[in-house]
């Protein structure tokens, strides 16, 4: 069973950048699919990115697209959530997960992943 935890979420200002890590144990990440999902205080927990497990396919939600990359290092068991251009709305603590399922597509949705991380809060202030 793989164990992730998500770290670099702080307080920054509009406009500015800032990249999450999560890291992955008990696991080998080349194996798994990997998302970045957020949830802000009072909504539902959201779809940010993700990254297949095969090929480097990557996929964005349209509200972080051109802003936020994923990318994975998998030598060192870790996903990477690189966040410019941010905004307020972009406040919310961030959750890193990971799937093992090939057979499962809908990597856009909370069901599309077994683990999930503890979270990092990102604030951006205005």
């Amino acid at each position: 069973q793989v164990q992730l935890v998500e770290s670099g979420g702080e307080l920054v200002q509009a406009g500015d950048s800032l990249r999450l890590s999560c890291a992955a144990s008990g696991g080998t990440l080349s194996m798994y699919a990997m998302g970045w999902f957020r949830q802000a205080p009072g909504k539902e927990r959201e779809f940010v990115a993700d990254s297949r497990r095969s090929g480097g396919s990557t996929y964005y939600a349209d509200s972080v697209k051109g802003r936020f990359t994923i990318s994975r290092d998998n030598t060192k068991n870790t996903v990477y959530l690189q966040m410019n251009s941010l905004k307020p709305e972009d406040t919310a603590i961030y959750y890193c997960a990971a799937d093992q399922r090939s057979w499962y597509s809908r990597r856009d949705l909370v069901d599309g992943y077994s683990y999930w991380g503890q979270g990092t809060q990102v604030t951006v202030s205005s």
